[in-house]
């Protein structure tokens, strides 16, 4: 599992670190690993040409120890100044020591010297600004970080990319748009949550050994993580051992999405699928395993957990009788919109909202655009508004509780999945994993995970659809379970 943690308490570990440490030995220990993190990148560092982008704090530092390292194994290194007087003077003078030189960061003529340095450069550092950014880059330093995005150079930042908020993930102005970012001792928010982690390229984690500790802020789960959650049928199962999953969706105008939400739960392991709703026969015609009733929700029959809303239009009856179910709920799509507030916040028994961006927009009174902008701090306050866990779909696909705890983040989604009916088959899968008898946190985490693996084996590089997303399930849990045979751990179902 891959963890993020604040600023803050990044802080507090480099500080107690540092206190039993010479000093600047931490700083040469991130120095050491981004030097050899930019050699990766070159291949080649002899004869390399490498422009570093140094600004006033630690940042700036790491990039100068780092450039020193470079020069002495022959690469010709250009530091370019954003604040000389505040420069990190021990860092400038390693580096001149190695035969690197220095040019400000302004100047005049149709380029300046540090324009062309970075025209000609094989390697550019973000050194410019650390984890205490906010409100994006200056204009000397945004023009520069544009330049270097147009070049041919490989840009590489240090800790995160510059004038990205750390905590948040947030970008609010002009920032580094980076190839590779080499972060220390821990992860940031900021370099697995969107906006910011589009900025962040490949990332490489340098270990420094920080105390960092064991409730982070974030988690990405990873295959082994999600391996040890998944349910396996043990010899005594039955389909209510496995677990039964009711599906209140569809409608006559929507009649594909309680297809595609049985779809999901079929292939996300449940022991059966009772669908209750008006796309009866177009569900029979595809899944004659279904079980399909017209009695409405309360007299379906006997369900471990439900799923509301895809399709659903404009019919209340049936999200409002769900939701008085003494078992754990996901409501989605039209079931946001037609689910009564006080009657989520009042449910005993777990409930797992699925909003995308524009849907968690309306429930929070607020532009799409401002969800999406910091989609941390969205599904946070939907979690705590709500009284339920929140998975926001979305380029990062986050999932909250809400008693707090760390946000998990999917890390397994692609572009192709956006596209119509995709969030029913996720939808369905989760529903599925509820039915199990995992915590709405748990199922959700590893249904996106298992959503995003099915939905870059079904595009391959090529447009596919929902349908093909849910075809490729079976792959995606083959796939995990393959890690489980490795590790020799997991869950079984006992009844």
């Amino acid at each position: 599992m891959r963890t993020a943690y604040s600023v803050e308490t990044v802080r507090a570990a480099e500080r107690s670190l540092m206190a039993r440490l010479p000093e600047g030995a931490l700083m040469q220990r991130a120095a050491a690993g981004l030097a050899a993190a930019c050699a990766q990148v070159l291949g080649r560092v002899y004869g390399s040409r490498i422009v570093l982008l140094v600004g006033s704090g630690d940042n700036g530092g790491d990039a100068l120890y780092a450039g020193a390292r470079l020069a002495r194994r022959g690469a010709g290194v250009t530091a370019v100044l954003l604040s000389p007087a505040r420069t990190h003077p021990e860092g400038l003078a390693a580096l001149c020591r190695a035969g690197g030189t220095v040019v400000p960061a302004d100047g005049t003529g149709p380029a300046t010297a540090a324009e062309e340095r970075i025209r000609s450069a094989d390697l550019v550092i973000d050194g410019i600004v650390g984890i205490g950014g906010r409100g994006g880059l200056r204009p000397d330093a945004a023009r520069l970080a544009a330049l270097a995005e147009r070049s041919r150079a490989a840009v590489v930042a240090v800790d995160l990319p510059s004038g990205v908020e750390a905590d948040s993930g947030e970008v609010r102005g002009a920032a580094v748009r980076a190839d590779a970012t080499v972060t220390f001792g821990t992860h940031k928010p900021a370099l697995l949550v969107d906006p910011a982690r589009d900025h962040a390229g490949s990332v490489r984690l340098v270990d420094i050994g920080l105390d960092l500790p064991e409730e982070a802020d974030l988690e990405a789960l990873q295959h082994a993580d999600v391996a040890a959650l998944l349910p396996t049928p043990a010899a005594e199962s039955d389909k209510y051992r496995r677990g039964v999953v009711g599906i209140a969706a569809g409608s006559a105008r929507y009649p594909g999405a309680a297809v595609l939400a049985v779809a999901g739960a079929l292939r996300g392991g449940a022991g059966a699928v009772r669908y209750v709703g008006p796309a009866g026969s177009a569900v029979i015609a595809r899944f004659p395993e279904t079980l399909v009733s017209d009695r409405g929700p309360a007299k379906a029959g006997r369900v471990q957990a439900w799923v509301v809303g895809p399709g659903a239009g404009d019919d209340a009856s049936a999200v409002a009788e769900v939701l008085e179910a003494d078992v754990p709920v996901l409501v989605d799509a039209d079931g946001l919109r037609l689910a009564d507030r006080d009657a989520v916040r009042g449910r005993g028994a777990p409930t797992l909202m699925t909003p995308h961006a524009g849907e968690a927009a309306a429930l929070l009174g607020v532009s799409r655009d401002e969800v999406e902008g910091a989609r941390l701090a969205a599904v946070r306050e939907l979690a705590a508004r709500f009284g339920a866990t929140v998975l926001l779909k979305g380029s990062t696909t986050l999932v909250a509780d809400p008693g707090g705890g760390p946000v998990r983040v999917n890390p397994t989604g692609t572009p192709w999945l956006a596209t119509a009916g995709s969030g029913d088959v996720l939808s369905g899968l989760a529903g599925s994993l509820l039915a199990a008898g995992l915590s709405a946190r748990d199922a959700g985490s590893a249904a996106a995970y298992l959503h995003g693996l099915a939905g870059r084996y079904a595009a391959d590089g090529a447009p596919a659809g929902a349908h093909d997303v849910a075809n490729a399930l079976p792959e995606a849990w083959r796939d995990v379970r393959a890690e489980r045979a490795v590790a020799g751990r997991g869950r079984t179902f006992q009844g």
